[in-house]
């Protein structure tokens, strides 16, 4: 399943591609994608994994910019 979440305070293009390795590399993620300029993250995973992808997804992405958080619809 195919998800797309905003982000908030991601400040540079080069973070977002750190972000978008270090998400790549979370056990039970098909396939992400961090695009800086829109802010979003597309996220494909098995869609029963994803509560307990997200708080990992969520971990990863501070750890590389602490400012940024994922937005949960």
């Amino acid at each position: 399943m195919v998800k797309v979440f905003k982000l908030e305070e991601l400040d540079c293009a080069n973070c977002a591609r750190k972000m978008e390795d270090a998400i790549k590399k979370i056990p039970g993620v098909e396939d992400a994608q961090v695009q800086f300029l829109t802010q979003k993250l597309t996220l494909t995973a098995p869609e029963e994994q994803f509560p307990a992808l997200l708080k990992q997804v969520d971990r990863a992405c501070r750890k590389i910019e602490p400012d940024c958080r994922v937005l949960y619809k």
